[in-house]
């Protein structure tokens, strides 16, 4: 399934889609991201988002979602179930389409780097699941339940860590491709 979704990125991956989808991320992270963040942190007295958290403890996270108020947490719920479910497509698509063009100007075409084009994906698949755990937390609240806190810190701390690694092939591939100046690879 990797490799099909490998292969895909290397088939559509474009400098013109690349630069439709960094389009995109910095909408979300120009307008859009910016004015939730504020929106949370007006009505909480300064607490910011979970999913920007690098790692928390159930003490915590609790507490922030207790400063969010009811009408904090309604309003962060339909973000998570909206917003925060279009922008983890985007900056996926945006983070592997740039590495899939990088990769094809910096490495020879049947090299196994090319296979890492679907790192992002991870961070996607964590990023959902950390916003499912962020969902049922500010749905159940006031209850506590220290588990979903700590699954939920462990999917955001592996979100993370895949956004980490993203960035270090995103690098590894611009170092490469100025290498080779850009010219696709056979």
């Amino acid at each position: 399934m990797l490799n099909k979704l490998s292969e895909t990125l290397r088939k559509y991956a474009s400098g013109w889609l690349v630069l439709v989808f960094l389009a995109g991320e910095m909408f979300f992270n120009a307008v859009i991201l910016p004015n939730q963040q504020a929106k949370i942190e007006a009505g909480s007295g300064g607490v910011g988002p979970i999913d920007l958290q690098l790692f928390y403890t159930p003490e915590k996270v609790y507490s922030m979602v207790a400063a969010y108020g009811e009408a904090g947490r309604a309003s962060y719920r339909t973000f998570e179930l909206t917003g925060d479910i279009v922008y983890p497509i985007v900056y996926t698509l945006f983070f592997s389409l740039l590495i899939t063009w990088l990769f094809q100007r910096g490495f020879a075409s049947n090299s196994n780097m090319q296979k890492y084009n679907v790192v992002p994906f991870g961070g996607w698949l964590f990023d959902l699941l950390e916003n499912l755990g962020i969902v049922t937390m500010l749905s159940v609240f006031p209850a506590t339940p220290a588990a979903l806190a700590w699954i939920t810190a462990i999917f955001t701390l592996i979100k993370w860590s895949f956004a980490g690694a993203s960035a270090v092939f995103m690098l590894i591939g611009l170092v490469k491709a100025l290498m080779n100046g850009f010219k696709k690879q056979a």
